[in-house]
């Protein structure tokens, strides 16, 4: 046997499985054991998007320290799926575990020398025990679950909890579930050494945080931040945020008394009709919002064109995922920055909100609604299947009660009768927000005709080139009003002073914050920004301006950020450097380390217009540049 991995509280497992086994509740219970142990976790579900038969795995971080992106590399395999064994066998380290069932014999070619082989003889104990198939297969997942409590030092009784607390209400499967990870881990303990070089000491270091995943916190944060209308067609990965918000309005927006609703909930017929909804909610005065994911956008194009050119509030949710077309539709990216930036046809821009957690999906998807109503637009909160069904850890939501909500500027029926000029496109006060009106608010003031076509400031129809220009350029100083508005950038200043410097966004957050620390063990110092929002405030100039060199690290081929960051900053492209990860699977610390890592030797070796790509779309030689691998690695 090789000298085994030790660690204690920090290593990864992974499972591998077939979609439709039922492996999900119990690589669930696993994780959420750990948590119950006070040792913080993070996992990540990468499936296929089909119903059974296919590939799934589902990766968990533990990490006392902290750590909760992906690192890149497994410790420990729990392989349950022949079909792709090979590949497993290949992310496991050097003196790490593999997990097996071994009621089958398989020949030593099909193992490595470098690692430590534990088979568990799981289909024999499943035939011993049960006679009814589906059984054999949904306990055989508990089992190994069991065997994982024993040879990893799980506190039983944690996982115990959660069995009772899963089947609560169900009581009859409580029993039978406690008694297939008995047989588990009383197997482990008989059978092996009990733990292994990898190990879980119960700690202290979960404290408060919650396991959420982003979609759920963004549903919360819409009915927090006052949404009354959801319109949406379903699409993976968005659908769960509307299936939340609706659980959470049929909890708390029913009238005490009458217990009738206080909402509007819809299922469209597509996304065409989802947004039309929204918009025409939106016109009404009620805060609305809807959650696609790249192919909707597509499809939602003309509507949203037409709520930017007549100033209409809407909240668009993007769950991206693997594109274009349909893509890789159960896999992560950040792809849609540009279709989001400028979506619909002729000069369009639109405001981004980038989170980076489930905590500022729900602090986000409240702002939101707010900035929507205040800049009378549509607002894109860019999350990503990572963020949106994936459980983070993460600290409490928090709300302040005494919050208000932003409607932005509405006249009033009061101030029209008092005489004040309303003009529906009229900019007052320089910021380039005119005032609206909701439908009958006054008998015989304060009406306009909303359309899609041009007009001058009084929402009079217009094809005259001055007023076309006129509203256009209005447009466009809302769009510099809406840099005081959004989220400012987060800048990280290096320990060392430094002449690089590198951007990030959304979830590549965990994952960076830990490749920064192996960096600096390494002697390479980086400043920091991650950007928040569209548009991007001035401080993300001065940052660029304020480096030889900054790595723009994002999940996308095109390089899709710093293509924005070009285009409005009219930057030099030779200082902005591109990290790209684009597999479909969450970036890692190990990729981004290596990615930098190498850019870095090119830099110092070669002159720099003859190393690094002078536009978004003419990159230097491939032995200049990272490349990503299929399974994620660097």
């Amino acid at each position: 046997m090789p000298q085994p991995l030790t660690s204690i509280n920090d290593f990864v497992v992974k499972f591998a499985n077939v979609n439709g086994s039922g492996s999900a509740s119990a690589n669930a219970l696993f994780a959420k054991s750990i948590l119950r142990m006070g040792i913080p976790a993070s996992s990540r579900n990468i499936f296929p998007s089909n119903i059974q038969g296919l590939p799934t795995w589902y990766e968990v971080r533990i990490s006392e320290s902290g750590h909760l992106g992906r690192r890149g590399g497994v410790d420990m395999m729990i392989a349950m799926n022949p079909e792709t064994w090979d590949e497993d066998l290949a992310e496991i380290e050097p003196g790490g575990y593999l997990f097996y069932d071994s009621t089958k014999p398989l020949p030593s070619s099909k193992f490595r020398d470098d690692i430590n082989v534990i088979g568990a003889p799981l289909t024999a104990i499943c035939n011993r025990e049960y006679t009814d198939a589906r059984q054999r297969q949904l306990f055989k997942n508990i089992i190994y679950l069991g065997a994982l409590s024993g040879l990893l030092d799980i506190d039983a009784a944690a996982i115990e909890k959660l069995i009772g607390e899963q089947f609560r209400g169900r009581d009859a499967l409580i029993k039978p579930n406690l008694h297939a990870l008995h047989l588990g881990r009383e197997w482990a303990l008989a059978e092996h050494e009990c733990p292994i070089g990898l190990r879980l000491v119960a700690a202290d270091k979960v404290g408060d945080r919650i396991f959420i995943t982003g979609n759920d916190a963004a549903a919360l944060g819409c009915l927090y931040g006052g949404a009354t209308v959801a319109a949406w067609y379903p699409i993976t990965p968005s659908s769960s945020l509307a299936v939340a918000f609706s659980a959470h309005c049929n909890r708390y927006r029913r009238d005490p008394e009458t217990k009738k609703k206080r909402f509007a909930i819809i299922q469209a017929e597509d996304e065409l009709a989802a947004i039309g909804i929204v918009i025409g909610a939106a016109w009404n005065g009620a805060r609305a919002f809807t959650a696609t994911a790249g192919p909707g956008i597509s499809l939602m194009q003309e509507f949203i064109g037409l709520a930017y050119f007549a100033e209409i509030p809407a909240v668009i949710f993007d769950i991206q995922r693997g594109s274009p077309s349909t893509g890789m539709p159960t896999r992560t990216q950040q792809a849609d920055i540009l279709s989001c930036a400028f979506a619909s046809h002729g000069d369009t821009k639109h405001v981004l909100l980038f989170p980076q957690d489930p905590r500022e999906s729900f602090a986000f998807a409240a702002k939101a609604l707010d900035l929507a109503d205040r800049l009378q637009t549509p607002i894109f909160v860019m999350m990503d299947l990572d963020i949106g069904m994936n459980d983070w850890l993460v600290e409490p939501l928090e709300w302040n009660e005494g919050r208000l909500y932003d409607r932005g500027k509405v006249m009033t029926a009061e101030m029209l009768e008092a005489g004040v000029e309303f003009g529906r496109y009229l900019d007052v006060d320089g910021d380039g927000i005119p005032y609206r009106t909701y439908p009958g608010t006054h008998p015989t003031r304060g009406a306009f005709f909303t359309r899609g076509t041009s007009k001058d400031r009084y929402a009079r129809y217009s094809e005259e080139g001055p007023d076309y220009v006129d509203n256009m350029q209005r447009l466009l100083h809302k769009f510099e009003t809406a840099k005081r508005l959004v989220p400012r950038p987060l800048k990280r200043t290096s320990h060392e002073p430094t002449r690089y410097g590198a951007i990030y966004f959304g979830s590549t957050a965990p994952a960076m914050a830990e490749a920064l620390e192996i960096l600096e063990e390494r002697g390479i110092h980086l400043d920091t920004m991650r950007i928040r929002a569209f548009p991007f405030h001035d401080d993300v100039l001065d940052f660029v301006a304020g480096h030889e060199r900054v790595f723009v690290v994002e999940q996308n081929r095109d390089a899709q950020l710093r293509t924005l960051l070009i285009s409005e900053g009219d930057l030099d492209p030779a200082r902005l450097v591109p990290i790209l990860h684009y597999d479909g699977t969450p970036i890692t610390a190990r990729f981004i380390v290596k990615a930098i890592a190498d850019m870095l030797a090119v830099i110092t070796l070669a002159p720099l217009k003859k190393a690094l790509p002078r536009s978004s779309t003419s990159y230097a030689p491939a032995a200049s540049l990272p490349r990503v691998r299929q399974d994620g690695g660097a």
